[in-house]
């Protein structure tokens, strides 16, 4: 059977594309801008750093806290709440900051200074699903999350050792190492939130799951309503529903969603043509595939593999 959740992650193609250091004396505020397509994270080595956040809430994280900020939510860092906060941009320019080793704000005491690991992930250009939906506007990871999960804590721990190792490979291993912070986090996120916590039931369901793997192992297949509820052994009233109960969408609409993201994926990394494409992602014809990737992309496909290119 198709792993779902692995699938979701390959298709939506996550994957870690920054990390750096930072080592901040106060008094310090950033202005980290809003990036749709992103997920960032913040995990403090030592002193204490405020989160905050355009809505007002506010976030204390002490070392050892990580933040896990999923949709790119803009926010502000500062060593305090209330601090006035110049853009990313700017404080990176006049800092010198060149992309490379600990980015350095103020000349403070540097055993009292905020070290943290920070990093940045993105999603492909267009990706788009409901585990992604779901996700909250953040997630934090405290000691007592660390605690109950040893191998997110091992996880973390190996990363701040790499990242002030300076090994040959330390970006590359920062890098792929946040990747599987990312979904040990997805994971444990999945139990304490509602939203998540369905779209895992859903996969997890004995009928709705098998449905879900069927949909992602053969994504071109002439599926409808009545041959998945027959495959899993529903009747198609009691699928639908059930199906929408957990998905929060008809499975029709899931499939039609689903087609367009692989058709995604398979533009940006395959040299297939675009008929071939539409063949494999169900379509019955070039014209209708470019018509239902125009609606929902903005483009024709022809166009957007050449804009990737």
């Amino acid at each position: 059977m198709t792993d779902v959740l692995s699938d979701i992650l390959d298709t939506v193609h996550l994957a870690g594309t920054l990390y750096f250091r930072t080592d901040f004396s106060a008094p310090w505020a950033i202005q980290v801008p809003e990036h749709k397509q992103a997920a960032r994270f913040h995990l403090v080595v030592q002193g204490r750093c405020t989160v905050g956040f355009s809505n007002g809430q506010t976030v204390e994280l002490q070392p050892g806290d990580m933040i896990l900020i999923p949709k790119g939510r803009a926010h502000i860092l500062a060593d305090s709440a209330g601090r006035h906060a110049a853009p990313l941009e700017k404080v990176i320019q006049e800092s010198g900051y060149q992309g490379q080793g600990v980015f350095v704000l103020g000349e403070g005491d540097p055993d009292a200074a905020t070290q943290m690991v920070c990093g940045h992930f993105s999603f492909r250009d267009g990706a788009d699903h409901p585990l992604l939906r779901a996700l909250p506007d953040f997630l934090l990871t405290s000691a007592a999350t660390r605690a109950r999960h040893p191998l997110l804590d091992e996880m973390l721990r190996l990363i701040v050792r790499k990242s002030f190792a300076d090994d040959y490979g330390t970006v590359s291993a920062v890098i792929r190492l946040s990747e599987i912070v990312f979904i040990e986090l997805l994971n444990i996120e999945i139990g304490q939130s509602p939203e998540l916590g369905r779209i895992s039931a859903a996969i997890r369901d004995k009928q709705i799951g098998r449905a879900l793997s069927l949909i992602h192992g053969e994504p071109g297949r002439a599926w409808s309503v009545e041959i998945l509820a027959s495959e899993v052994g529903m009747s198609r009233s009691r699928f639908a529903e059930r199906f929408r109960e957990l998905v929060d969408q008809s499975p029709m609409s899931y499939l039609s969603e689903w087609r367009l993201q692989k058709a995604l994926a398979l533009l940006s990394q395959s040299s297939w043509s675009v008929q071939e494409i539409a063949n494999r992602t169900g379509y019955q014809s070039p014209a209708a595939f470019s018509r239902a990737f125009t609606e929902a992309f903005g483009a024709p496909p022809s166009r957007f593999r050449q804009s990737r290119q």
